[in-house]
């Protein structure tokens, strides 16, 4: 039971950090964004982009629908993926449009989620490998989370030394907001 509720939680703290850091960043040029910043991804658009392809690499396995969630281009073609670090979208508006996209879709998703589904094993195999990978879904769907949380800890870190303050970041924080909004 409380998987669940913290699951469903953790989908929301993702859609709300994300509106948090999609709205700073979209102030910031193009060149400021793709700057290479020495980050694992190189620049602030680049860690947005790994973000959100393996977000949708996850969604895939989650749902067994791996078309829906396949990575895409601007003109919504499916895009073969070779690298963690290959651009989705050059385009900031195409990007946070498909963001925002797919965080609706895991709102969606952790909702229907029960907890019999989290005690059951996910199965798949990675690209570039022949031997399928099995965990219990409960600790994929925590790595998901948690891959989120410390890419967007990257993207808040490269915003702070641009002297950009993304805020309140903390999860617990999140919790207190949604209890005072009317």
């Amino acid at each position: 039971m409380a998987w669940l509720e913290q699951y469903r939680a953790l989908a929301r703290y993702n859609r709300w950090m994300n509106d948090k850091l999609f709205g700073l960043v979209g102030k910031l040029d193009d060149v400021e964004r793709k700057r290479d910043r020495g980050a694992f991804f190189k620049s602030i658009h680049g860690t947005l982009n790994h973000i959100l392809l393996g977000d949708r690499r996850w969604m895939g396995r989650f749902t067994g629908d791996e078309e829906r969630f396949a990575p895409r281009d601007a003109s919504g073609r499916v895009v073969e993926i070779t690298s963690m670090a290959q651009e989705l979208y050059a385009d900031f508006d195409d990007l946070a449009r498909e963001r925002a996209r797919t965080d609706a879709d895991i709102l969606a998703w952790v909702h229907q989620l029960d907890e019999r589904a989290l005690l059951g094993d996910l199965t798949w195999t990675a690209a570039g490998t022949v031997k399928p990978r099995s965990h219990p879904l409960w600790w994929a769907v925590g790595h998901f989370f948690n891959h989120q949380t410390h890419h967007r800890g990257q993207v808040t870190t490269l915003l702070m030394q641009m002297g950009i303050d993304p805020g309140v970041t903390d999860l617990i924080a999140m919790q207190a907001i949604e209890a005072s909004a009317p």
